[in-house]
């Protein structure tokens, strides 16, 4: 039982401390799950991020899913995405409840606009780990610019770019 709160916990923190979405919860996760805790690999991190990427549905609970689900199965993934859920659930129920009275605050209105820099920062944090992690092979920096400039500019549908992406990973990485 002690395991399973510890694991709650950790997944907790995570969630009622990160802000941007579940790429800024990447860099979070790794630390506490694989550099403090030790419960899984680096590797084993790899390979359940790779498994969240792919899998439909926001990458904070397909992480949490996998990771859970690694680390004590079903029990598991129960534990870590409750622990990743429930702080957003209740900032969100908050946030409904006294809207109305905050909405136009143009301190809460200042409080976001800074917000923005820091988490594009935590998602670029990210995008390096797994540059280092697949030894910053240039080919990806390139296909991930093209990508991004192909949804911004172009307005190819984010569908086909993965889709695109996803088939060009089976063509050039076959064994």
């Amino acid at each position: 039982m002690k395991f399973y709160l510890q694991l709650f916990w950790s997944f907790f923190k995570i969630g009622a401390f990160t802000l941007g979405g579940g790429y800024v919860m990447i860099p979070l996760i790794e630390q506490e799950i694989v550099g403090r805790r030790h419960w899984i690999s680096t590797g084993e991190f790899a390979e359940a991020l790779a498994l969240a990427q792919a899998a439909p549905g926001p990458i904070a609970i397909n992480s949490a899913v996998f990771i859970g689900f690694k680390i004590r199965g079903i029990k598991g993934v129960l534990t870590t995405v409750l622990g990743t859920v429930i702080p957003s659930f209740v900032a969100i129920l908050i946030i409904a409840i006294f809207f109305t009275n905050i909405r136009d605050n143009e301190v809460i209105t200042r409080i976001f606009k800074g917000l923005r820099p820091a988490v594009v920062a935590l998602i670029a944090v990210s995008f390096v780990k797994l540059l280092q992690k697949n030894n910053f092979v240039w080919i990806y920096v390139l296909i991930s610019v093209l990508a991004a400039l192909a949804v911004f500019l172009f307005k190819i549908s984010p569908v086909i770019v993965i889709l695109i992406a996803a088939t060009g990973g089976i063509v050039f990485n076959r064994k």
